[in-house]
């Protein structure tokens, strides 16, 4: 007995649970299936004999049918009417051949005959006869000649029907059932001038009925309107006349059991017979046992299955419950009151851990402004190396950057420059909160963040709607101005601020904000009211323009390899010391020493020293002229750069087209199996599914996905001209379960079914 024997018996209970109720509602099934089957069962029975009385009323219609024809016909309406004692010979032999032949397309007319009373002679399709002489080749053995000769010869008949007689053909017994009509159609004297007599066999008739009686194993039985038998099939008449007198048995039921048989009735509208069938019970119910057989077995293969599946599985869930179980134990105490089970053990301290680690989650976003306001920092900072960090960390700090353009802005509050005592920095604090919410009722949310007490660095992110103050300097100079106004009309707050140039790319935030503080510093140095831009700036010739973030920022691009953007930073640079600033030739060439000294710094990295780029980049530096103009010396360091990031890059690619071969060579090994995904080839290549979902994409051109069904394609197109599988069986041979999803993906790839493409590869 296992320590924990009661999580073991819960779960093993509830499987066993879960087995039953499937079982339950497989039975339910099993018996709708067993009824469903025994239903169609009896409609096809039904079906098939409604079908064959169809059949044998169109042809005794058929036979009535030409009766009318005979009735018609002047040949013989003319011997119906002769008077004469001199027989006409040629006239009845014409009728012979042209009236006796209209049989020949109705197995029912195969043996019909024609008595014409006034010359006492019966004509048949192959002669003709004087009564006596014809009965004795044709007649019933009930009946004697002169019997004959008064019920059917010389009586008037009117469509009349004979039951099934026995009958005697050429000294050949057998049962028939004789059709008489009367010509003409009209005659109403106890003699007629004519009687067409139809004996139709016993026989034919039951071959329509074949499909019951000897496919089935069953019984038919037709009978007339007053209960004379017509046909009877596999049975005898005691069988069927005690069916008949049985009270049990209801005659206007379509279908019903009696004793074995499935017995179905029907009754025509048109002649009144009724029409029964029998089917033996065991053969109406064949396919239904068949699936009683089935389901019994494959029941009990599945409940034993099942309570096997139960005892692992029970084992399985319960084994980690009860380490679960002691380790919860041991780190909250073992104190296990009797009414406390394992399970409200395990919810209580469970509980416990999510209240916990909501409280966790409602620090984290209390923590989130801090989160923002260190991004902001570091941004302006320029202390991120690639865009592609920033936008992650931005992603994180859930912060829009929209297109990653705009502009840097620093806002200070005028009149507290060197006051810090406890009340002043109160009413800073309060001042800045409504400085901020002032801006977001006209702006919206901008990211903003502190800078000392009295600033505030604002950040206008451009996008492609915007046409607001963010999407251009003239809007966001009107929006500044309806600001500084309207928070000295409300507040009395009065500010000076500092904008820098547009930056092009988030890269260049911090070089934009730098702009921004010089401006700012320079509205504060002339007084100047309102906010300034950095291009208003004059700017003291004495210096150069190559602050500490620039170079840093500019040793992270290039060592991200990223040429677009320390092209820009050298440009910015270059272009904030040609333009506005007129250079000594001291500072000029401490300028370019400083540049000089970043390049060196950066080749000091592994990567380079380890590369004979190194030490050519190092004697292309020192050779760098400072006496140059400064333009030829920007296009040397830009040309510097442009080889540094190319050797990144390629390293980068490298190393990207190891991790291509590697994806080529793992597809191509691991194409036949069907569970083979992208996060399977993510594992084998040790690199998360996105990134190397990307990189395929970059590299190549194409998704993974189209890759492996073209892999896959191409070893199916071999199989299909090489070898003698199936395609089901080459669909599973390329990793497919469905061959139909195989045959879709095929044509889709080829334009053609892999049947076409195999034939058309042999022909």
């Amino acid at each position: 007995m296992p320590k924990y024997s009661k999580v073991f018996r819960r779960f093993l209970i509830s499987y066993l649970v879960i087995l039953i109720i499937p079982s339950i509602g497989g039975y339910m099934s099993y018996q709708t299936s067993i009824s469903v089957t025994q239903s169609i069962s009896i409609e096809n029975s039904v079906t098939q004999l409604e079908k064959s009385q169809e059949i044998l009323e169109r042809r005794m219609a058929e036979v009535e049918g030409l009766t009318r024809q005979l009735a018609i016909n002047q040949e013989l309406n003319v011997l119906m009417n002769e008077q004469g004692r001199e027989t006409n010979v040629f006239g009845i032999w014409r009728a012979m051949r042209n009236v006796l032949t209209f049989g020949q397309t109705n197995d029912f007319l195969q043996d019909y005959y024609i008595y014409l009373a006034n010359y006492d002679l019966v004509l048949t399709a192959g002669s003709s006869y004087r009564p006596d002489h014809y009965y004795e080749i044709y007649h019933y053995k009930d009946l004697p000649l002169a019997e004959w000769k008064k019920e059917i010869l010389d009586r008037t008949h009117r469509s009349e029907i004979k039951p099934l007689s026995a009958y005697v053909s050429k000294g050949t017994s057998t049962s028939v059932i004789t059709y008489m009509q009367s010509l003409p159609l009209d005659s109403f004297n106890n003699s007629s001038p004519a009687v067409v007599v139809v004996n139709i066999d016993e026989k034919i008739i039951a071959s329509l009925l074949s499909g019951l009686t000897e496919r089935d194993g069953g019984w038919v039985h037709i009978s007339d309107a007053d209960g004379n038998t017509i046909v009877l099939q596999g049975q005898d008449n005691a069988y069927i006349d005690k069916l008949a007198a049985d009270s049990f048995f209801d005659a206007n039921k379509v279908s019903q059991f009696y004793r074995d048989d499935l017995v179905i009735t029907t009754r025509s509208g048109t002649n009144g017979w009724v029409y029964q069938a029998g089917i033996p019970r065991s053969v109406l119910m064949e396919n239904a046992n068949k699936i009683k057989h089935m389901t019994w077995l494959i029941t009990a293969g599945a409940l034993f299955l099942g309570l096997l599946a139960g005892l692992v599985l029970a084992y399985r869930n319960s084994m980690p419950i009860n380490r679960l179980l002691a380790v919860m134990k041991e780190q909250f105490g073992k104190e296990d009151s009797p009414e406390r089970n394992e399970f409200d053990f395990l919810s209580g301290n469970i509980a416990d851990m999510i209240t916990k680690n909501k409280l966790l989650e409602t620090e984290l976003n209390r923590q989130l402004p801090l989160v923002r306001d260190a991004f902001l920092k570091r941004l302006i900072a320029g202390e991120f190396e690639s865009r592609e960090e920033i936008v992650s960390a931005a992603e994180q700090a859930d912060i829009g950057l929209g297109e990653g353009t705009g502009y840097a802005g620093i806002l200070q509050i005028k009149g507290y420059t060197g006051m810090d005592s406890v009340e002043i920095l109160n009413e800073l604090n309060a001042a800045r909160i409504l400085l901020k919410q002032t801006f977001a009722e006209l702006a919206g949310p901008l990211p903003m963040t502190d800078m000392g007490s009295d600033k505030i660095v604002i950040l206008f992110f451009s996008s492609t709607a915007d046409g607001g103050p963010a999407g251009n300097e003239g809007g966001m100079e009107r929006l500044m101005d309806q600001w500084v106004q309207r928070v000295f009309e409300e507040y009395r707050i009065s500010v000076q601020g500092g904008f820098g140039e547009y930056f092009s790319s988030v890269t260049e935030v911090s070089q934009s904000f730098e702009q921004a503080r010089q401006a700012l510093e320079y509205a504060v140095y002339t007084n100047r009211k309102g906010v300034m831009r950095h291009q208003e700036v004059q700017i003291e010739n004495t210096t150069y323009y190559y602050p500490l973030e620039t170079e840093q920022r500019l040793i992270s691009t290039i060592r991200a390899g990223e040429l677009a953007e320390a092209g820009r930073i050298m440009d910015a640079t270059f272009a904030q010391n040609l333009g506005p600033r007129e250079l000594s030739m001291e500072m000029k060439h401490q300028l370019v020493g400083e540049m000089k000294g970043t390049f060196l710094k950066l080749l000091d990295q592994k990567i380079f020293m380890e590369s004979p780029l190194g030490e050519s980049a190092k004697r292309q530096i020192i050779d760098i002229d400072t006496s140059a103009p400064l333009e030829s010396i920007q296009a040397e360091f830009l040309e510097l750069t442009g080889e540094l990031c190319g050797f990144i890059t390629n390293k980068k690619k490298d190393a990207h087209t190891q991790i291509i071969k590697q994806m080529y060579k793992y597809t191509a090994e691991m194409y036949a199996d069907t569970e083979l995904t992208l996060y399977r080839v993510a594992e084998h290549v040790e690199r998360p599914e996105k990134y190397i979902s990307q990189l395929f994409k970059e590299v190549t051109g194409v998704n993974y996905s189209d890759h492996l069904i073209k892999v896959r394609m191409d070893e199916a197109a071999i199989l299909l001209r090489e070898s003698r599988y199936t395609v089901d069986e080459i669909a599973a041979r390329v990793g497919y379960n469905s061959s139909h999803s195989f045959r879709r993906a095929f044509k889709r790839l080829t334009g053609i079914s892999p049947s076409t493409y195999r034939q058309s590869h042999n022909e």
